[in-house]
């Protein structure tokens, strides 16, 4: 393909790399040019089920000669309610009612939108890091990175930020780093946004672009608390820690908590645009109908994928393979930090682990974390940083990879880290 070629698509997608993907398989992405790479990033946390899973395909294929488009206003499709059924066995059961839409900057907007109609508030609590989209009202929410939000000014009004238990870059322990956060959300409560004008506090289990930071259970729970005392909804942003991803089915699930809405995106149909949020009944019934809405969301080809997606995940025990896998990576990794004090943090639940590079005085250093990233894709290996810094590798492989696949990925990144 010609420069010229490239040159039509709009240069605003910022790019890890240049490879013309020609077609997957499993943990691999080969390239138009024959090369093969192990994918490390599964389409940002997408490809759960690898590349092209034979069963995820054959749903599509057999949806797609049936039906592409069956509007949600005007039809109900099978797809769609076999995929209401999956779910409903895979949350909390009091989480029975779904909206479907196609990305997970929609989902969020969509539980958003919910939880100002139900309580009849204007504002959002958020937490430091947080990565909730990049629409116009996303992005206002979205705390990870400047680059989102800069130039789009003024943002929509009533978002309130406060701190997440990001002890690493504290430098405290756990325990210090949750009581501080905790005074501080109280303190927010008290001085910027009322709990009677508060519709929602809307987190991610483990922080995303923001640095792949679990939420300490404790907090996780401190905040089910507090929003019970003052009325005020919980929204779970399970975008990416959703369908396996931290070994266990949801986020919420290392912490035991019930959030009142739960958004799923990525994993959810294996590469297929597809989101969702889930919600009681009760709350779901005080969002007015017509009051929000899509053309193409629960697409029945792409709610097809999910429910394959569902059942390979079930089928193929990558729930438990996702926990067992991420306890050899991130052992690997540690390991590998005692050699090179540059890795100055291993975290994260299941597959979804950070290896966060800093200098030895402690800063931030994106530099090595990309050249790190460089080093590994030239060697076949696709990796991503993340951090508000840019200064985290983030690990996050197909959940059906195997322990020789993970030591091969994780003995090209040591020959990255010792050639540099």
């Amino acid at each position: 393909m010609s420069n010229q070629t490239f040159a039509r698509i709009s240069p605003v997608w910022s790019r890890s790399a240049t490879i013309v993907a020609d077609y997957g398989e499993g943990i691999y992405l080969y390239d138009t040019a024959g090369n093969r790479y192990i994918d490390f990033t599964s389409g940002i946390g997408v490809t759960n089920t690898g590349h092209a899973h034979p069963r995820v395909v054959q749903a599509i294929q057999a949806q797609a000669a049936r039906i592409l488009h069956a509007q949600a206003n005007i039809v109900y499709h099978e797809p769609m309610l076999q995929l209401a059924d999956a779910l409903s066995e895979l949350l909390p059961p009091q989480l029975d009612t779904f909206f479907f839409s196609n990305s997970g900057a929609e989902a969020v907007e969509a539980a958003v939108k919910l939880a100002k109609a139900a309580t009849k508030r204007p504002n959002i609590i958020v937490f430091q890091g947080s990565f909730h989209g990049r629409t116009h009202a996303t992005m206002a929410m979205t705390t990870s990175k400047t680059i989102y939000r800069a130039g789009y000014q003024p943002l929509i009004p009533g978002i309130f930020v406060a701190p997440f238990p990001y002890a690493y870059r504290y430098g405290w322990d756990e325990e210090t780093t949750v009581d501080f956060c905790l005074a501080e959300l109280k303190r927010l409560l008290k001085s910027q946004t009322a709990p009677s004008e508060t519709a929602a506090m809307l987190i991610e289990p483990e922080l995303g672009e923001g640095g792949y930071v679990p939420a300490p259970n404790r907090f996780m729970q401190s905040l089910r608390q507090l929003c019970d005392e003052y009325d005020i909804l919980l929204i779970a942003d399970e975008v990416q820690t959703g369908f396996g991803r931290t070994g266990k089915w949801f986020g919420i699930n290392h912490s035991g908590i019930v959030p009142d809405i739960v958004v799923m995106a990525k994993g959810l149909a294996s590469g297929m645009p597809l989101s969702g949020i889930a919600a009681s009944r009760t709350l779901m019934e005080k969002w007015p109908p017509g009051s929000h809405g899509g053309t193409y969301g629960g697409n029945a080809v792409a709610c097809a994928a999910a429910v394959a997606t569902i059942q390979v995940l079930r089928d193929e025990h990558l729930i438990t393979n996702a926990h067992d896998m991420g306890q050899i990576l991130s052992a690997r990794l540690r390991q590998l930090q005692h050699s090179y004090p540059e890795i100055g943090d291993v975290r994260g639940w299941g597959l979804m682990i950070a290896t966060e590079f800093t200098s030895l005085t402690g800063e931030p250093w994106p530099e090595r974390a990309g050249q790190v990233v460089t080093a590994c894709r030239e060697a076949g290996l696709l990796l991503l940083t993340c951090g508000t810094y840019n200064n985290t590798i983030r690990w996050i492989p197909p959940l059906i990879v195997t322990e020789s696949e993970l030591h091969e990925a994780v003995n090209i990144f040591a020959e990255a880290l010792a050639a540099d």
